[in-house]
């Protein structure tokens, strides 16, 4: 809103410094420092007014040193979250821009499934909170929003390099590399990025190729079965993932920062050229987004770290997850997600192969037994002695060295 309010100070007043809302750069920081601003601010106050509701956490004995000394903590603090993301990203962004629009409905809809399912927790004091097959229908349902938007929509295009002369009344840019000319165009597309190949673009419509002539009909149909994947598995291994003081707090925030920087030269011509990576008109707007996104996550781990003031709930966790999924589908990264969300997936896999394990052996020898002492991994350091501030400091080390690794694979092919 503050965006659209400067650029017409500046068309009708010409207002010094006004012009310079135009800039995403400067939107950017704008965005990190008045989420950073609410999140650290008016977040002791929400907490205040949490403790006074009695919205506080209960907690099931797992035989872990210091755990129910977080009994009554309150929770439902992802409320924090959503404020410092939504705010700064309706006062600073282009709200036109379909990517925005998409970021803000998945911050909304994965909001409102958590918070449903920490209110049913603590208010009606049912442990399991909202049923599984009702998180599940939310997260396909965003999927099939966001999978639908981004194949039909208009403004949802990729620039590709083509060869003359082109079909039809498309529009055709001409550029200049040196001493060569080439011409682009904007084009619908499902390609997407895919780490370690030459050209370093996959495209959903080859997936099933061997079925011959006519496999390109059911290009929707593969791209919706990714998108779903995606989305459900990247939210549940963040609210998996949050199970200790600061851990998918501190992680969230490193691989935001690593979208924010994907998402800018994806949506700049001139780095995208230079990176040799796919052009994505008008996504550099969703570095504004991933500011606020990285504002929020920062501030309430002000609250957060151990020893935690209060826990997001999954009222954070569900929406953190299902904001890094729809973000990295947006700028057609999400191929990169195994490597730059490496720890939600341990975390995931943890749990796969304790509950698998545990099945299997006591089918065959008549008593369960187990890979991990206890599941998600972190438990398992846990069990093993360590601290809880050790565990999570490692983990977000192991999270730095994923981003970074990320952030490489542009080149590396």
């Amino acid at each position: 809103m503050l965006y659209y309010l400067f650029i017409w100070l500046d068309e009708q007043f010409d207002i010094p410094g006004a012009g310079v809302f135009q800039y995403i750069s400067f939107r950017t920081g704008m965005a990190v420092i008045l989420s950073l601003f609410l999140t650290t601010v008016y977040g002791s106050r929400l907490i205040r007014i949490l403790r006074q509701k009695q919205v506080g956490e209960t907690v099931r004995n797992l035989g872990l040193e210091g755990q129910m000394q977080k009994q009554g903590t309150p929770t439902m603090g992802g409320l924090i979250i959503l404020l410092g993301i939504l705010v700064p990203t309706l006062l600073f962004a282009k709200l036109e821009n379909i990517y925005i629009v998409l970021m803000i409905t998945t911050t909304v809809w994965m909001g409102i499934i958590g918070f449903l399912d920490d209110y049913i927790k603590v208010f009606k004091k049912d442990k399991e909170g909202l049923a599984g097959r009702f998180k599940i229908m939310g997260q396909v349902g965003l999927a099939l929003i966001i999978g639908w938007t981004m194949y039909f929509h208009s403004s949802i295009v990729i620039r590709e390099q083509v060869s003359l002369p082109v079909s039809g009344t498309a529009k055709v840019e001409v550029h200049q590399r040196g001493s060569e000319s080439y011409f682009t165009q904007n084009l619908k597309s499902t390609k997407t990025n895919i780490p370690f190949y030459k050209n370093n673009e996959f495209d959903y419509s080859k997936v099933l190729k061997f079925l011959g002539e006519g496999h390109e009909k059911y290009t929707l149909l593969v791209f919706m079965i990714f998108v779903v994947v995606i989305v459900t598995s990247v939210s549940n291994g963040a609210n998996i993932t949050d199970g200790i003081d600061g851990l998918a707090t501190g992680i969230s925030a490193i691989v935001g920062m690593t979208l924010a920087i994907l998402a800018y030269v994806s949506g700049n011509a001139i780095m995208a050229d230079y990176l040799n990576i796919m052009y994505i008109p008008n996504s550099g707007e969703l570095v504004i987004f991933a500011g606020a996104f990285v504002g929020a996550c920062v501030g309430f781990l002000w609250y957060n770290s151990y020893p935690a003031q209060v826990f997001m709930g999954d009222t954070g966790s569900l929406a953190i997850g299902g904001i890094i999924a729809a973000f990295a589908i947006m700028i057609r990264k999400e191929l990169l997600i195994p490597i730059l969300c490496g720890v939600f997936l341990m975390e995931n896999l943890s749990v796969i192969i304790q509950v698998s394990y545990f099945k299997y052996t006591r089918k065959k020898y008549g008593e369960g037994r187990r890979v991990f002492l206890m599941s998600p991994l972190h438990h398992h350091y846990q069990k093993r002695g360590y601290h809880e501030a050790k565990i999570v400091t490692r983990f977000w080390i192991v999270g730095v060295i994923l981003a970074v690794l990320t952030i490489v694979t542009l080149k590396l092919r």
